[in-house]
């Protein structure tokens, strides 16, 4: 089943999709509420654009944007969080259908790549508490629970002044301040562009992210690699390896995107076998780009097999992809294999910089 997200205009989307009939009933309207119907009707007709994942099926997936709220937000038990500038995620809901399918984690990586542009210190939204697998990606992802509003839904707050740097999950999409090294994974043009949709496309906020692999942002690479310039916890530098026939590679091969490891396995190890199929088939999850005959077929022929896990924290998009000539000419080739490089923290400033990366808004104390 393919599908895509895209931003569209709220009018053009429909309203009668039974995708929507949950939210018509948690949101009738109330003192405390407008409903949902209301609500939907008075965007559409302010020409409003929302981000909305659909397939031959229907909606899967709607999430909807308000920058530059200032309300002030009252709880149960009596306190008020006081007038600030926040991102509001007005809506956010995902299809019973698609879970277990990443397309909720893709969904929640796309409003946080949009929150670290915008630049306010706080993203909120509410939720009611009996949607527990949006709680347990909003947790996931460093949200944390503030109390109830008037309405019984639960407040969740994601402050970028106080995030656990700890769990890169947790601090998503911010880098701390304290990195010192970072690696680097070549990656065939083939697999990059189904594993990084959104590293070819220049928009702020993707306009498309193909189904599969493509919606997660935890992503799974196997190889067979003799050594690593990086260890879990640090930051990868992912680079495009163009193997078309079509001008010159030197400018094609690009560094595109930068990610965190966040596991490394070794599965096999001369000819030997470290864990058995199950378990890595397991380990793999739906985060590869190979199917099940062909993860097989590596387990079962490589000599050496190595899983690395990877959060994909950020991309540079069309236009600003730094290609190896501009990493030779600048001291960041190393001359050696890519999975050998060990960048140092100024190498780390200068890619990214390159990249057109606002380095002090992605890397913060």
């Amino acid at each position: 089943m393919t599908g895509k997200f895209e931003r569209k205009l709220m009018r053009n989307i429909n309203l009668e999709d039974p995708f929507f009939d949950s939210l018509k009933t948690d949101y009738p309207g109330s003192a405390n509420s407008t409903g949902f119907v209301e609500w939907f009707h008075k965007k559409a007709n302010e020409n409003e654009k929302a981000l909305v994942f659909e397939d031959k099926d229907g909606v899967g997936a709607f999430i909807k944007l308000k920058p530059g709220e200032v309300e002030e937000i009252k709880l149960q038990d009596g306190t008020t969080l006081p007038q600030v500038d926040r991102l509001k995620i007005s809506t956010i809901k995902i299809s019973e259908r698609y879970r277990n399918r990443r397309i909720g984690e893709g969904a929640i990586g796309l409003t946080l790549w949009e929150w670290r542009d915008i630049g306010t210190n706080e993203i909120y939204v509410t939720v009611f508490e009996k949607h527990d697998t949006l709680i347990f990606l909003l947790e996931k992802y460093g949200f944390s629970h503030v109390g109830n509003n008037l309405n019984g839904e639960r407040v969740y707050i994601k402050d970028r002044r106080h995030l656990d740097f700890s769990d890169p999950c947790k601090a998503f999409p911010f880098l701390s301040n304290d990195i010192e090294h970072a690696g680097c994974l070549a990656i065939d043009m083939e697999y990059h562009d189904t594993m990084f949709a959104s590293s070819e496309l220049a928009n702020t906020l993707q306009e498309r992210v193909d189904i599969s692999v493509a919606n997660g942002l935890k992503k799974v690479y196997l190889g067979s690699p003799y050594s690593l310039g990086f260890r879990v916890s640090e930051l990868v530098f992912i680079y495009r390896k163009y193997t078309g026939n079509h001008g010159k590679p030197g400018y094609k091969s690009c560094i595109t995107t930068y990610c965190i490891a966040t596991r490394i396995e070794k599965v096999k190890n001369a000819g030997r076998a470290l864990m058995t199929y199950d378990q890595f088939r397991h380990m793999v999850g739906n985060k590869s780009v190979f199917n099940d005959r062909q993860l097989r077929t590596k387990y079962n022929t490589l000599n050496n097999l190595t899983l690395i896990e990877l959060l994909y924290y950020g991309y540079f998009g069309a236009g600003n992809n730094v290609n190896w000539a501009w990493l030779k000419d600048n001291g960041c080739w190393a001359g050696t294999h890519p999975m050998n490089f060990r960048y140092t923290r100024d190498q780390i400033d200068k890619i990214l910089r390159e990249g057109n990366v606002d380095v002090e808004n992605v890397i913060i104390n």
